[in-house]
């Protein structure tokens, strides 16, 4: 008899725990050496097998089971692995949420999924116990460390071994609900998405594609879910100290120093992580021989950071930017020679920025660029035709056995956000694109940022990217001021340090005389510093800045 439903997939990591016993699943930090650089423990797959099977077996007992819709709060760590496996092995449904996103969100995030259970660290659980209207339904409450002034189970009195073998469990249907996770709200409200059973699986054996299937051998994690498909993989996952919440204060020697020291060969990082990691090796020049491959992620890596790697590593390095989001990852991914060669010359003259060709068993459509809903895809052909008024760059759609095709939450993100096709499903990105002779995606910009003057629309990426390349220029953002449909185009611009500001406003005003796509710009404002997403302090508040823009120039009497 079964007792429930499990992510088959799973079954990948028993058979290394049952075949490499002893292979190190899990290097983690865990305090200082004496030269002040992270000490490191590992734990090996059978312990962490077994240490997620004593987890099941008290869920279950506690009542979590098959559905069990989990809220998960735990900082990177072997703990977070252990009960991540047994979550799956046990079929409960664990809801994962990126900290970055502020306390108000992130508490009107979970309120909205009506979570039975709850797993966290003890700032985590008190965030519960103050806030105890958004957890309501909770009644299985787990602290991973010390508890505070509230009561419930602590993992470590759990131990780290089953008492017995777990109940037998069928594998369950593929468009299960396996795992709700949040988009981080840094371009929009907050989502919740459905990722099914199939969607997991297909992620694993995507990943495995991107790398030609060579095992893994030794990873460096930095965003947990890549850490759970590489343990499928039978990879060595060396987690580095690193706050899920400000990536970007990751010191860069840490990382540099647990790629030497395990011989880490593939990596999965953000910018938040890659640029400081770059400015490192250039003021102190470490020879990494083992590492084959850098996987880009999280926000946008820039073309000059991608270019900088390829000068201090080794010349066989791989660095691929990749291109995905909460609800499709992977969606396309392209390799430093193929953008190095040519491609980023075109993105500086306003073709955007090239993110390569759909993933593995994934399609890219376009769409034309609307605010309103396209309910099917005949709809989607009935607009086709608006794809010739802006150049064919339009709203960018995929699907594949990697997509979500649902929102958990709220309703409303189904109405605006999918197009039903028959059987299939297309997920509208919110990203404006445009799709070369040879199948590669070249970005444009966010729809909701786009910038729609009375001569037509302009998008932020592509005319950015003209911008970005004047001498001085630390990065430009493009906003609108006024009512979208008469918008005035204006550039702001933070500047390099020491970068002289009225030399570098003139450069800036002759460029935009020289493309058709910038000739609509005359304003150009300096701002002191961008705001941006705190976790991975790459993508940028267009909509904070437009409302600075507009009391700028209303205070200049440009308005």
């Amino acid at each position: 008899m079964t007792e429930g439903n499990y992510w088959q997939a799973i079954d990948r990591f028993r058979a290394f725990a049952r075949t490499e016993p002893d292979r190190q699943a899990v290097i983690y930090p865990e305090g200082k050496n004496p030269d002040g650089l992270p000490a490191y423990r590992h734990l090996g797959y059978r312990e962490l097998d077994e240490w997620s099977d004593a987890i099941a077996e008290r869920l279950t007992a506690s009542g979590v089971g098959t559905g069990t819709r989990t809220v998960v709060l735990v900082l990177p760590s072997p703990e977070l692995y252990a009960i991540m496996f047994a979550l799956l092995k046990i079929g409960a449904v664990p809801v994962v949420i990126d900290p970055g996103m502020g306390v108000r969100k992130m508490l009107r995030c979970l309120r909205a999924v009506d979570a039975e259970a709850f797993i966290g660290i003890p700032q985590a659980h008190a965030l519960r116990v103050l806030f105890r209207h958004s957890f309501r339904s909770v009644r299985i409450a787990v602290t991973v460390g010390k508890q505070w002034f509230w009561r419930g189970e602590r993992l470590a009195d759990w131990g780290r071994r089953p008492r017995g073998p777990l109940p037998q469990r069928a594998p369950a249907d593929p468009d299960s609900l396996l795992l709700i996770a949040f988009t981080t709200g840094s371009t929009g409200p907050a989502k919740a998405v459905q990722l099914t059973h199939g969607n997991l699986a297909a992620m694993v054996e995507q990943v495995d594609t991107a790398r030609d299937h060579v095992p893994p051998d030794t990873s460096l994690i930095t965003l947990p879910l890549v850490g759970v498909l590489d343990l499928l993989l039978g990879a060595r996952c060396v987690l580095p100290p690193l706050i899920p919440s400000k990536v970007g204060s990751t010191d860069p020697a840490h990382v540099v120093d647990a790629i030497a020291k395990f011989g880490v060969r593939t990596m999965f990082a953000s910018p938040a992580v890659l640029i400081p990691m770059l400015r490192h090796l250039e003021q102190h020049p470490t020879a990494l021989p083992t590492l084959g491959s850098i996987y880009s992620g999280g926000a946008p890596v820039p073309d000059w950071c991608i270019a900088g790697l390829r000068e201090v590593l080794a010349e066989d390095v791989r660095i691929f930017a990749g291109y995905g989001s909460t609800e499709a990852l992977p969606m396309s991914t392209i390799e430093s020679r193929e953008l190095l060669g040519g491609l980023v010359t075109r993105a500086h003259q306003g073709d955007g920025i090239c993110i390569g060709r759909p993933s593995d068993r994934v399609e890219a459509r376009l769409v034309a660029i609307t605010d309103a809903p396209i309910p099917t895809w005949a709809r989607a052909e009935e607009l086709a035709g608006e794809l010739e008024q802006t150049g064919g760059v339009g709203e960018l759609v995929v699907s594949g056995p990697n997509v979500s095709t649902e929102y958990y939450w709220p309703e409303e993100a189904n109405r605006q956000g999918k197009i039903v096709d028959g059987a299939r499903i297309w997920h509208r990105t919110g990203d404006l694109a445009w799709i070369d002779e040879q199948g590669r995606i070249w970005f444009c910009g966010r729809k909701s940022q786009r910038v729609v003057t009375t001569d037509g629309p302009m998008f932020t990426v592509q005319v950015e990217q003209i911008f970005n390349t004047v001498p001085g220029v630390a990065r430009t953002a493009l906003v609108g001021v006024g009512e979208r449909g008469a918008q005035r185009a204006v550039l702001c611009v933070e500047l390099k340090p020491g970068a002289d500001r009225t030399a570098v406003e003139m450069k800036l005003r002759t460029r935009a005389t020289e493309f058709e796509l910038t000739k609509p710009i005359t304003d150009v404002l300096v701002h002191p510093k961008f705001p941006v997403d705190i976790r991975h302090n790459a993508k940028i508040g267009r909509e904070q800045l437009a409302v600075w823009a507009d009391k700028q120039l209303k205070a200049e009497g440009r308005r």
